[in-house]
């Protein structure tokens, strides 16, 4: 099983930024309740495609440079990086459906 790695802050250019390949990037909190709800949905997107796509989590609680940097005004953001580069957002739960369309 693939789970979303948890990030740092520090560790974002090494592990998204400078990454080449397809990111999907989770900014989250503890106390958001959608994003409890996509969790379970980010594991199996992670699983389902493991070879061609890497699934972070930061905490936007610890990564308020990050969320500034990004633009990210709620949550969860999901947002996909290709080669380092943001390409796609979404904000907000999302179903499975939506999901596995956002990152193919």
């Amino acid at each position: 099983m693939s789970n979303p790695t948890l990030i740092t802050a520090d560790k974002f250019a090494t592990e998204v930024e400078n990454h080449t390949g397809v990111t999907l990037v989770d900014f989250y909190a503890d106390w958001c309740e959608p994003c409890k709800m996509i969790a379970p949905l980010l594991e199996v997107v992670a699983d389902e495609f493991e070879d061609d796509l890497k699934v972070v989590k930061v905490d936007a609680d610890q990564s308020s440079e990050l969320l500034a940097k990004y633009s990210v005004r709620g949550l969860p953001t999901l947002m996909l990086f290709k080669d380092g580069i943001p390409v796609a957002t979404k904000t907000g739960a999302i179903p499975l459906k939506e999901l596995r369309s956002f990152v193919s």
